[in-house]
């Protein structure tokens, strides 16, 4: 736990989201030094997929978390360190607010995050609620962020591991939420995290980070869109594909299967290196350019998310990738959860349905869904 932070109240009771990773198993453990009572709970959010002709789970769900097996290595952590666990079956809501979002991005020509959804919606929005319901006064996760309070609110800080930093992804936490939530890992660097666990005996000390998109254990998000299309009876019908000059070159499989930036796997021989610009939904046309087409002047954006009013226009940092560095941009309020961002130098890249996160330095600001690039 973070040396400056007070001391808890001994009666507190902290409700800890166990993945059933090295993370949250030590951020239990922290929490349980630090003298809170807790619980461990672990959220069950999907099921593995049963092969065809087999009684094998698919290959590669068992790196993933938040599954039944996921939920038997909490248990078993939180009684090594002496603490209660619950699995909560909470497969519904990660359907509703993550799956079926992802699915319906995909098919809308965007370039969906599900992390930042299932952050905002199932392990706060959903998880506090519940945590609440067995008297719960906090709970804690296992992400590499930290928080401050500052002018009566709570901010998120990125965390002391830059090569971990989460803060990306916690953008659409409610505020109200994150005021109640506790980051024990907040100074820590992942070798540090695993030499904890080590030293405590941890059973999951050593085990293997789990991959971003948890319900595709293969990473293919193109056979997950399609399967999901088939067994829903949607067709995704085959286009054409434009170059920059207007030029045809030939047919492409489908909008969904192509993300913005897309070199390989286009089957287009041309002079000069082609990447996917746009997602044109109105014509079924994928608009390729050479790299210079795909920088981008500054986006709008909604379902903007701001732990301090946002009026008017502010000078700020925006990251739009998880891994892209920051860049100054202008952000202008439009109103009922809409953004326009100038960026001050052109971005590459910038894709609808991702999200752009805004900072004040390492403090996170708040976040939005890109809609359109200008």
């Amino acid at each position: 736990m973070n040396p400056e932070s007070p001391k808890p109240k001994q009666d507190s009771l902290v409700a800890v989201a166990m993945s059933g990773g090295v993370d949250s198993s030590v951020a239990a453990l922290l929490i349980k030094r630090a003298g809170y009572r807790a619980v461990g709970i672990t959220m069950k959010l999907w099921s593995p997929p049963v092969a065809e002709g087999d009684n094998c789970e698919v290959e590669g769900a068992e790196k993933t978390c938040c599954t039944a097996d996921s939920a038997m290595d909490a248990k078993r952590v939180c009684d090594q360190i002496g603490i209660p666990h619950f699995t909560l079956d909470m497969q519904e809501d990660f359907e509703e607010r993550v799956i079926t979002p992802f699915y319906e991005a995909y098919l809308a020509g965007e370039t969906p995050n599900p992390c930042v959804n299932c952050n905002s919606f199932v392990k706060w929005d959903a998880l506090w609620k519940r945590a609440k319901a067995v008297g719960a006064d906090l709970i804690a996760t296992g992400h590499y962020a930290t928080t401050e309070a500052a002018s009566g609110r709570t901010f998120i800080l990125r965390g002391g591991d830059a090569a971990k930093d989460q803060s990306y992804f916690l953008w659409g936490i409610p505020p109200e939420s994150l005021s109640k939530t506790l980051f024990p890992l907040a100074h820590l660097t992942k070798p540090q995290v695993r030499k904890l666990a080590e030293e405590a005996g941890l059973r999951t000390a050593q085990k293997r980070a789990s991959q971003d998109i948890c319900f595709i254990p293969d990473g293919n998000y193109r056979d997950f869109i399609g399967a999901r299309a088939k067994a829903k009876g949607v067709s995704i019908p085959g286009g054409r594909m434009q170059g920059p000059d207007g030029k045809d070159l030939g047919p492409h499989q489908g909008l969904p299967f192509y993300t913005i930036g897309q070199r390989k796997g286009l089957g287009v021989a041309a002079a000069e290196p082609l990447y996917v610009k746009k997602l044109d939904r109105t014509t079924n046309t994928l608009l390729l350019a050479g790299k210079e087409g795909l920088y981008a002047a500054g986006f709008r954006a909604d379902r903007a998310n701001f732990f301090e009013p946002l009026t008017g226009e502010r000078e700020c940092l925006v990251q739009y990738r998880y891994r892209s560095p920051v860049k100054e941009a202008l952000v202008r309020d439009e109103g009922n959860g809409s953004i326009t961002v100038t960026l001050k130098e052109p971005g590459y890249c910038v894709s609808p349905g991702q999200s752009a996160v805004f900072y004040d330095g390492d403090r996170l600001l708040g976040g939005a869904r890109i809609r359109e690039t200008f």
